[in-house]
């Protein structure tokens, strides 16, 4: 299957068909967007629009609007082959603000590195219980110096109420958390998603990054999933490269904050 193929069932099944567990979902005539629940601000964004020149303005007029009558943020994920070219400059224009770009990537699982499907020798854990979350959210905490709270609430809730939509793993070294990550499960998609995919830095270079990856692709194999994605950031672009995930699109999250 070539890339443009690939990119259209991409944005078919994981944009514009796709359902998120416990957030509404509205279709309208321009745009898919999402909303979550007051406490949980990252669950508001639009996904996916096809605007033209003429429409952009007051279409991003239209979703700042609708947030903005709960005091929402929200976020618009801004795809380079979205319409108009111009996008991500009018929603910036519209007092958005731009983080920095990250790289879809997308393997076939049928023709994934062979590393990834032998046997995982290391000592990695599905996690089933909430304390064990609660010790990877530490994890990614000590490594990226922020809060995540909120993440591991969601992965919490996950546990309990949808454990076939989210698979959390963890690599340990004599006990000890070293490297997790996660997989996400979408319904009547060909795709799962990963995330995560963090190591403490004392235990890297131990093959553990490597061990947490293949548990996650084995699992997506087993279930009968086509394809994987990753949001790759610049500097876990050449990573996921190395394990044969190809570029597939970029994309720019827009935030927007009320006044």
């Amino acid at each position: 299957m070539d890339r443009k193929t690939i990119l259209a069932l991409y944005d078919k099944e994981q944009r514009i068909d796709i359902e998120y567990p416990d957030l509404h979902k509205e279709v309208t005539g321009d745009v898919v967007r999402f909303m979550g629940p007051a406490e949980r601000h990252s669950s508001n964004f639009v996904l996916y629009g096809r605007l033209t020149a003429e429409n952009a303005d007051d279409v991003i007029g239209e979703q700042i609007a609708f947030f903005g009558r709960y005091g929402f943020p929200f976020e618009w994920k801004v795809y380079d082959h979205d319409t108009p070219s111009d996008l991500r400059a009018r929603l910036l224009m519209h007092g958005f603000k731009a983080r920095e770009r990250d790289a879809i990537m997308v393997l076939d699982i049928h023709a994934a590195s062979p590393i990834l499907l032998q046997p995982v020798e290391a000592d990695v854990r599905r996690l089933t219980d909430a304390q064990e979350v609660k010790r990877l959210i530490t994890l990614l905490e000590e490594v990226w110096q922020m809060d995540f709270t909120s993440l591991g609430e969601l992965l919490q809730e996950d546990l309990w109420k949808r454990p076939s939509y989210s698979s959390i793993y963890m690599a340990y070294v004599d006990d000890q958390p070293a490297c997790a990550g996660w997989v996400q499960f979408t319904e009547n998609s060909q795709f799962a998603s990963l995330w995560g995919g963090t190591t403490l830095p004392q235990f890297r270079g131990q093959g553990l990054y490597t061990a947490v990856m293949a548990a996650r692709v084995q699992e997506a194999s087993r279930r009968g999933y086509s394809f994987l994605t990753i949001d790759a950031s610049r500097m876990s672009r050449p990573i996921a490269e190395k394990y044969g995930f190809q570029l597939l699109t970029y994309a720019h999250a827009c935030m927007w904050h009320p006044e």
